[in-house]
């Protein structure tokens, strides 16, 4: 019987994820013709990830999907010293209390509401609540102060648009896309511009000026954490919870149901790479410009169906946000999201009432997830 997991990514990709699932069965390391060369081991991926000869900003890496939108100067397209130097000065803006502190002042309203309305016995449509939280929370990341929920469900709707532009086997965005999705850019550019100007201590935008970034910089990654932070953290708790509801079990520890939960889910169901020098990946040679496919996934899905007590190898852990340098810098702001929602919604015991699967969307996730406070 097809899991819901399953369904989810058939419902996303109804080509690319089976073709996804086949090259597995086909190896580690496989090379497929007019792809590249196709990882779905865990430790391989890793050692890639790790090995500075495999780049972020060559032919067929994520420098060519995003760089002409979001400009050079971002950590999604950059390599070496300039990439280290850019990560040391955002690093500060990303500790686990700074993050916590900017989660529960945006958050606390919001999931007070939510759980009024849980208390009181409403069926809650998750997938929408997560995106006004995810929406509220990137809105004062970016500059924002307190928004009204058509202008947060707006925002998300903006970066729901200019993800849903990239596939599984997209290479590089076509011009229109391009222009479209500059378009929304720029107006979070602007907000964040704006913000940066003002120099607020208070806000995340202030503080990237005092910590010495320029306003090319700070453009630059407000576009990029609303691109990658929002869908990722309005996406997840959905499937978390449905996780959850699929898989009972009595005292759920949370933090290794998150973990688990994100393995299963794969938030970054792939990742690429470009080849700058000779190399081995497993046992396939490569040469400058041949494209590396980390099936992360494939790697994830391999040690089997959700399972929070399950023990997983070290070279696993995490392999969805990356490894080494280019480890995903919001992770822990991500995370402080999931485990502010999550432990209101475990608090009331929630149930899955219906759900429907998206389509047409980059990161599979539910188009709606109704639940409701256990009797």
């Amino acid at each position: 019987m097809i899991d819901h997991e399953t369904r989810l990514y058939l419902a996303a990709h109804p080509f690319a994820y089976p073709l996804l699932r086949l090259l597995a069965r086909l190896g580690p390391v496989v090379r497929v013709p007019g792809l590249g060369v196709v990882v779905n081991d865990a430790a391989v991926a890793r050692r890639v990830l790790l090995d500075p000869r495999f780049r972020k900003d060559g032919p067929g890496s994520p420098g060519d999907l995003w760089t002409p939108v979001l400009g050079p100067s971002v950590l999604l397209n950059m390599e070496g010293e300039a990439h280290a130097a850019l990560r040391a000065r955002l690093q500060p803006l990303f500790t686990p209390s700074s993050v916590a502190a900017l989660v529960s002042g945006v958050l606390r309203e919001p999931l007070a509401a939510l759980d009024a309305r849980l208390a009181a016995g409403q069926e809650v449509d998750l997938v929408d609540a997560m995106r006004l939280m995810a929406g509220a929370v990137i809105c004062r990341v970016i500059g924002l102060g307190e928004v009204p929920e058509d202008r947060a469900r707006a925002l998300y709707a903006d970066g729901e648009r200019v993800v849903s532009m990239v596939s599984l086997r997209t290479r590089r965005l076509a011009d229109r896309q391009v222009a479209v999705a500059r378009e929304v850019l720029d107006r979070i550019g602007d907000i964040a511009e704006a913000a940066f100007t003002r120099g607020d201590a208070a806000t995340v935008m202030g503080r990237m000026r005092r910590l010495g970034l320029s306003a090319a910089e700070a453009r630059g990654a407000a576009g990029a954490f609303f691109l990658t932070g929002t869908e990722t953290v309005a996406t997840f708790v959905p499937r978390l919870i449905a996780l959850l509801h699929d898989h009972p079990a009595d005292g759920v520890d949370l933090d290794r149901a998150i973990e688990d939960a994100l393995r299963v889910t794969t938030p970054t169901p792939v990742m690429l790479r470009s080849v700058a020098e000779p190399a081995h990946v497993g046992q396939i040679a490569v040469r400058p410009g041949d494209r590396i496919v980390l099936a992360t996934h494939n790697c994830a899905r391999a040690h089997g169906p959700f399972d929070p007590a399950a023990a997983h190898p070290p070279e696993l852990r995490r392999l969805w946000f990356g490894a080494g340098p280019h480890f995903c810098i919001g992770y822990p702001l991500a995370l402080a999201e999931i485990r502010a929602v999550a432990s209101t919604l475990l608090a009331r015991r929630v149930t899955v009432v219906r759900r429907r699967a998206a389509r047409g969307v980059l990161i599979p996730t539910y188009a709606e997830l109704w639940i409701r406070a256990a009797a």
